[in-house]
């Protein structure tokens, strides 16, 4: 989505709230990268390996950024979309081994910041640039 078709431009409260929003999404996905083979991942590749709790627990990290999106203002289409990849990570990340490495790749909570950036048409440089 372009920034013309965005609703308005968040306000500085809005955009911390975004910022904030990220940095948990960055930490949940992609935190750290692993040497030798570059990929990266977060907090919800590690907590996927506990079974259930974990599971639990970056459901709930991921429920709080959607409740964020909805206190933003993100139109229900795109809410449902988020809870959606959040469905989807939830699913996948509980079959033992194998959803581990799908918790790696699929990346539910990095998907979800992007609807909001695509929201207000802006970038995640953008969203970092201080002012």
């Amino acid at each position: 989505m372009s920034a013309s078709n965005a609703t308005r431009y968040p306000t500085s409260s809005e955009l911390e709230r975004i910022r904030r929003a990220a940095r948990i999404a960055r930490l949940m996905d992609t935190a750290i990268r692993l040497p030798v083979i570059g990929v990266r991942i977060g907090a919800d590749s590690v907590l996927g390996l506990l079974p259930a709790v974990g599971d639990v627990a970056t459901s709930l990290i991921g429920l709080y950024i959607l409740n964020e999106a909805r206190r933003l203002g993100i139109p229900n289409d795109k809410l449902a979309r988020m809870a959606v990849n959040l469905g989807i990570d939830a699913a996948g990340g509980s079959v033992p081994l194998l959803g581990d490495l799908f918790d790696v790749y699929f990346k539910s909570h990095r998907r979800n910041v992007g609807i909001i950036l695509e929201h207000f048409g802006i970038s995640e440089d953008e969203l970092n640039q201080r002012t």
